[in-house]
């Protein structure tokens, strides 16, 4: 028997609506059934590939006697953190405050008055195990402190609803200095060149970028920014966390050599990964390894994660079956390989030239088998490009250059009973994100503008015009679209990445204007209802779909994905570049300063932001003709807008302008990109 989860469009949702817990979607009936029956509120936050939220479904939360208890006594409610961040903001806050540390599954309880948590975890077993109890242990405890302590529990959630609301009203600050800038850069420098020791090694493209930036400043440091940035790009293009067969990246990486992959692919990375590696390769940092990792992902995502309509899926799962018959699929088991499998698929000569290239041993790096990792970053061998397409073969059922698309398995069981050719894939989440997709699109267009693979240009447009033709209803912008619906009002980080990629789009093909001012026209409804006026910045929800939230947040934090605020900043410069509305400046100003407490104490905290000061502070517009603008976005110039024009100075081939001041004309192409590489430094 299934629950009323069945009926929800998200993945993540109906893969619990066979539990035994009567679980609800977060609406205003579960809110009030448990307001009206004073029971405590068990939230439930986590998304459709996360490996532990999966392992958690199959164990505790189909536990009879834990869902018994449950029912009885609480009002579970799910939340697919990808249809809601800004409810899982709030409450990963919360847990962050409570326990020191946070993740997903985000499990937590809250008093059905008025929705403050007072207790929370991560991944609960049902019996003892890995030094944490089992669940309904923690359920009995919870409900007896709920019933007895009611003097604690209140002292509590003030503490808490107090943190919550401080964190939102951070003080401003007027100074956004040249020693801040330089501070932030030093400060994220150090995060992407600090060492981790047998933690796990996150892609932190925030992070990386903004390094990347600082490699044009002369700056004194105990840190080599070039190096660093060069480094961040070769353990992704090298390391295991890469599909080395089919391209696409992982999620991250258990270790820290970068070797064994958490093995979901999720857009959102390799969006921003895309971006990275084409920037590296426009600042001069030109491995082979990086081309490669860019033209991978891009037939991934040509041949598994593009919608016939032209959007982008979400994400793939790090599970799958090796068989039809298993109840629970396994970890990687779609891309990892045993050492005998390799015996078998591959010649001699082409396993002797692979075990050259690649990290391979007959004992293997991962639970006795395969993850392929490279030693270099050279180009690889016809020999070897050949065995992998073997490998590819024996995955897929086919060779990479017959494969032009792979349907997706929407499910566990379309992925059980599906007639494929080679392995049993992973299920692919199909649904679109604005903010993923955009993501996407600005790592196609700046790959297109690098390298000019007319490809790469199509599948961003696809992709965008796909939003800006579906994702309007009754007029107000929307986050998400399944199969053709569009739903859940679009949120600050759509607003803002979005904007992005359509300036990002401009960027590429300055030769052509509608793409900026499909930007301004977006704009205007991100200003309208999600503009803070009292405080600056933009909200994480729309003023007319916050009701249900506990507090307003105004997002700031770099996590996986860049923070909404600090994308903004940098949209709205650029937007005052192209358009000289001085309006947009002012806005990124107000913006900036409303963050500047944030940006002096916890400067490794929000990266973005430090990257919107950089288009602040160096913002650059250069005019030339449509002929020369095509060689311009190769090169790397990260505060600098391109704009076409006919009406140049005589004898001039181009005029570059530092925010509100212009310099005189340029006479030759060689000084145009003096002046520009000059203006990016103001040094």
């Amino acid at each position: 028997m299934t629950n009323r989860l069945a009926e929800s469009q998200s993945l993540y949702l109906r893969k619990h609506a066979e539990n035994p817990i009567d679980w609800w979607s977060w609406s205003d009936e579960a809110l009030l059934k448990a307001k009206t029956e004073n029971k405590p509120i068990f939230l439930s936050i986590g998304y459709s590939s996360c490996h532990w939220c999966t392992v958690m479904e199959g164990e505790a939360f189909s536990d009879v006697a834990i869902a018994d208890y449950m029912n009885e006594n609480f009002v579970p409610i799910k939340v697919d953190r990808e249809e809601r961040p800004d409810i899982d903001s709030i409450y990963m806050q919360a847990l962050q405050m409570m326990t020191g540390q946070g993740g997903w599954p985000l499990n937590v309880f809250l008093t059905p008055d008025d929705r403050v948590p007072f207790y929370g975890g991560t991944y609960f077993p049902v019996e003892p195990r890995y030094g944490r109890p089992g669940f309904l242990q923690v359920l009995q405890s919870i409900r007896r402190f709920y019933d007895v302590e009611t003097t604690k529990l209140q002292s509590f959630k003030a503490e808490i609803l107090e943190n919550l609301q401080q964190a939102t009203l951070r003080p401003g600050s007027q100074e956004l200095s040249a020693e801040l800038f330089q501070q932030g850069l030093e400060k994220n420098t150090s995060v992407i060149s600090g060492s981790s020791v047998g933690g796990p090694s996150f892609p932190m493209i925030p992070y990386a970028d903004l390094v990347l930036r600082s490699t044009r400043f002369n700056f004194e440091s105990q840190y080599d920014p070039r190096q660093a940035a060069t480094q961040r790009g070769l353990d992704l293009a090298k390391g295991g966390i890469y599909d080395q067969v089919a391209g696409g990246f992982h999620r991250y990486t258990v270790d820290p050599s970068w070797t064994v992959p958490h093995f979901e692919k999720m857009l959102y990375d390799n969006g921003q990964i895309v971006e990275y590696l084409a920037n590296l390769w426009s600042a001069g940092i030109q491995e082979p390894a990086f081309e490669r990792g860019i033209a991978g992902t891009v037939q991934w995502l040509k041949r598994e994660m593009t919608a016939p309509e032209g959007y982008f899926y979400a994400a793939q799962d790090a599970d799958s079956f090796t068989n039809p018959h298993e109840v629970e699929p396994e970890e990687g088991a779609f891309y990892i390989w045993s050492y005998a499998e390799l015996e078998q698929l591959l010649t001699e000569a082409e396993l002797a030239e692979l075990k050259q290239q690649f990290m391979i041993t007959p004992k293997g790096n991962f639970e006795g088998n395969i993850v392929l990792q490279r030693w270099n970053s050279d180009r690889l061998s016809d020999t070897v490009e050949t065995a992998l397409d073997k490998l590819f073969q024996a995955r897929y059922g086919a060779t990479a250059e017959s494969l032009d698309t792979f349907p997706p398995a929407r499910n566990n069981q379309e992925a059980k009973t599906g007639n494929w050719s080679g392995r049993i894939p992973a299920v692919t989440d199909t649904k679109m994100i604005v903010a993923w997709n955009s993501l996407m699109i600005s790592g196609l267009a700046r790959a297109y503008g690098v390298f000019k693979k007319p490809e790469y240009l199509e599948l961003a447009t696809n992709a965008a015009n796909f939003i800006l033709n579906n994702q309007w209803v009754n007029g107000r912008f929307h986050r998400l679209n399944y199969d053709g619906h569009a739903a859940v009002l679009a949120q600050s980080e759509d607003y803002g990445l979005f904007i992005k990629a359509l300036l990002d789009l401009q960027a590429c093909t300055p030769e052509q204007s509608g793409w900026i001012e499909k930007a301004l026209s977006v704009q205007e409804e991100f200003d309208e209802f999600l503009w803070s006026v009292e405080l600056g910045g933009y909200y994480n929800a729309a003023v007319d779909a916050s009701g249900d939230l506990l507090v307003r947040e105004r997002s700031y934090m770099d996590n996986a994905t860049p923070a909404a605020n600090g994308v903004a900043v940098a949209n709205l410069v650029r937007l005052a570049l192209a358009t000289e509305d001085l309006q947009y400046l002012d806005r990124a100003e107000q913006t900036l300063q409303s963050f500047g407490s944030i940006m002096n104490q916890a400067a490794q905290a929000c990266p973005s932001l430090f990257t919107a000061l950089d288009w602040y502070r160096y913002c650059t517009l250069v005019r030339t003709t449509s002929d020369r603008l095509a060689d311009l976005t190769a090169h790397y110039l990260p505060a600098s807008v391109l704009a076409p024009t006919s009406e140049l100075p005589a004898n001039a081939v181009g005029l570059v302008c530092q925010g509100l001041s212009c310099l005189e004309p340029a006479l030759s192409e060689e000084q145009l990109l003096q002046q520009i590489q000059h203006s990016q430094t103001r040094e």
